[in-house]
């Protein structure tokens, strides 16, 4: 063997061994280096890193953000519905070490883990809360979550959501009812409420026109201008507000044609082809 072939046989091995020598480890990842199969607790950072070939493996762990989605899980709420919800959770390893040493296959850990406790939290809820109140759920679902996985796995559940909440048709049907109770009560509500505040005001106005003839004389002749303004056959025939006090103040005091009233009323309930039986609803029948 020539001088040439050793030293490209030395080369070769060299350019190998160095190979197997070199890792890159990216921005988002951490390396864990094991040494004769006992973890390194020194974890390698961003870059090239070399570690001793046959008696070194590294271990890349994604420090991303995982969005992991929770399969449609079927509950019972705390008031007896049956329903089927799904949910997303966000979750990042903090503690590679221990994502690694401490437990198998960390994601499916924390699918598992999600899965039981979003059954666990719904089963705590009532429908009206997991509808109304979403964001306490997801609160309270991500401290559930977060608890068995933070420190002994060094995961940390960063935000838990609930996607969708699917009830039977009964149930969509009972809702649909009562939504429109509720939304018949409010107009029912309402409308009683205007008519109050109207009554209220027609009485202020009755009152103001009480206290100013002039005013509810106005009101009169407007009515009038406006009945003319439509196209109708009503006839309107005027007639003054001080005549219709002084009949009724007349008549207050005394009947008519019982002798105890007054010759001037006689007189314009004569001009007007009235007799004062006709104005207080009575017919006069000869004896």
């Amino acid at each position: 063997m020539d001088l040439w072939t050793v030293i490209g046989v030395t080369a070769a091995a060299a350019l190998v061994l160095l190979g197997l020598s070199l890792r890159l480890v990216q921005q988002y990842q951490r390396g864990i280096v094991f040494r004769f199969g006992r973890v390194d607790d020194r974890v390698r950072q961003p870059g090239l890193r070399v570690i001793i070939p046959v008696v070194d493996r590294m271990v890349k762990v994604t420090m991303q953000t995982v969005v992991m989605p929770v399969p449609a899980q079927g509950a019972i709420t705390r008031d007896n519905v049956t329903l089927t919800v799904d949910a997303v959770v966000y979750y990042r390893v903090v503690d590679p070490v221990r994502a690694l040493v401490n437990v198998r296959d960390y994601p499916r850990a924390v699918l598992q883990v999600a899965q039981t406790s979003l059954r666990a939290v719904i089963g705590r809820a009532d429908l009206d809360t997991l509808l109304s109140d979403r964001g306490k759920v997801n609160a309270e679902l991500k401290e559930v979550i977060d608890a068995p996985t933070e420190k002994p796995w060094g995961v940390l559940v960063e935000r838990v959501e609930i996607k969708d909440v699917t009830l039977p048709d009964s149930m969509k049907r009972s809702m649909s009812r009562q939504a429109e109770a509720e939304r018949e009560r409010r107009a029912r509500v309402i409308a009683a409420d205007g008519e109050y505040q109207a009554s209220r005001r027609l009485a202020d106005a009755a009152r103001a026109m009480a206290d100013t003839p002039g005013a509810f004389q106005l009101r009169l002749l407007q009515t009038v201008v406006d009945v003319a303004a439509e196209k109708n056959s009503t006839l309107v025939m005027p007639f003054p507000v001080e005549l219709l006090r002084f009949v009724d103040q007349a008549t207050a005091t005394g009947r008519p044609g019982s002798g105890s009233g007054t010759p001037q009323v006689e007189a314009v309930l004569a001009t007007l082809g009235l007799s004062e039986p006709r104005l207080l609803g009575k017919e006069t029948h000869p004896s």
